[in-house]
């Protein structure tokens, strides 16, 4: 892993319009990821963590989906202003995404073979016997026979789909790869071995991931640093040890506080009280106040900045910008 930028999403603003109403899903969202890196985007359904990942390939549908401010820089690029021929140049090639469902991202009448074969055909300067041999070499790396090769996708398991979508997205190399939750359809020994796939890729070919996921079990299984989304802003950043070791927003003490402990019985989980903010009418200030427990009347009205905690952990919390104390969260916290 390099220090080098690689992406850099600069205060963007994501939103979905319908005739009544507007959906807020991102928020001035600040987001960098370095060459060579794993960065995980974790938080609760509807946080705006899938349409983030869209937004970076130029890929929310308008209407209804509109970025309405802020700049995606990859490699220096701004890929909001990019036209439509070097976006096409990017995907798959240099920046390629692993989608939620294995079930629903294959075409169902082509071989998976040849689904492989065509990226290689559309990216690199090369034949379609040359891409149909490279495709069969892809297949091999992630674990299939290239027996296979003229196989249709429903002939294959859930966990063996999710392998040929990984072919796909790594058939040209990329510099970076968007997964979508890629291990959410999968049982728990198929996840593993997906997890185990890819962590393996990641340091064969150097490339940079941002993996999209509401499991902190798979981002610590995966990731170097990892990002908190809550209500489509980002409410803590650090690397993988600062933050699983030291949690500091309210958010993420309660997703941590939520999951159940090996060592210790206990007759109830202990949810995060309440529901995800309506996105058609967020709360003012800080938008978690609602449900948050160490709330005062500023949380309510403003909204917190970023505040350096230590190293490269970064919070948005009045707590952490000196404004107030609270025994009863840092009490959580230790």
């Amino acid at each position: 892993m390099t220090d080098r930028k690689l992406l850099e999403i600069r205060n963007l603003n994501v939103e979905y319009r319908t005739d009544d109403e507007i959906v807020y899903a991102v928020n001035s969202l600040d987001l960098s990821l370095n060459s060579g890196e794993s960065l995980g985007l974790v938080g609760e359904t509807g946080a705006g963590k899938s349409t983030t990942a869209l937004s970076i390939l130029q890929l929310v549908a308008d209407p209804p989906g509109k970025t309405t401010s802020g700049e995606i820089l990859f490699e220096g690029e701004d890929l909001l202003k990019a036209k439509k021929d070097f976006l096409r140049h990017i995907r798959g090639n240099k920046i390629s995404m692993i989608f939620q469902d294995p079930m629903t991202s294959l075409n169902p009448v082509y071989s998976v073979g040849d689904q492989i074969a065509e990226v290689i055909y559309l990216h690199e300067k090369c034949s379609k016997s040359e891409a149909q041999q490279k495709a069969a070499e892809m297949l091999e790396t992630v674990g299939i026979p290239k027996e296979r090769y003229d196989e249709y996708p429903h002939q294959f398991s859930g966990g063996m789909k999710q392998r040929v979508v990984i072919a796909m997205s790594i058939a040209c190399s990329p510099q970076l790869i968007l997964a979508d939750e890629p291990t959410t359809a999968l049982d728990v020994t198929i996840q593993a071995q997906v997890l185990e796939l890819m962590n393996d890729l990641k340091v064969k070919f150097n490339t940079s991931l941002l993996l999209i996921t509401h499991d902190l079990g798979v981002v610590a299984q995966v990731c170097d640093r990892v990002a908190i989304m809550y209500a489509g802003e980002i409410v803590e950043i650090g690397t993988v040890e600062e933050v699983f070791e030291n949690p500091k927003h309210p958010y993420t003490v309660g997703l941590f506080r939520s999951i159940p402990q090996l060592d210790e019985k206990v007759d109830r989980l202990k949810p995060i009280k309440g529901q995800m903010p309506d996105p058609t009418n967020l709360p003012s200030g800080c938008k978690f106040h609602p449900r948050c427990p160490h709330a005062i009347e500023a949380c309510t009205k403003i909204q917190p900045a970023m505040t350096n905690v230590k190293g490269t952990h970064i919070v948005k919390c009045f707590i952490h910008e000196g404004k107030f104390e609270s025994t009863e969260l840092m009490e959580e916290v230790k």
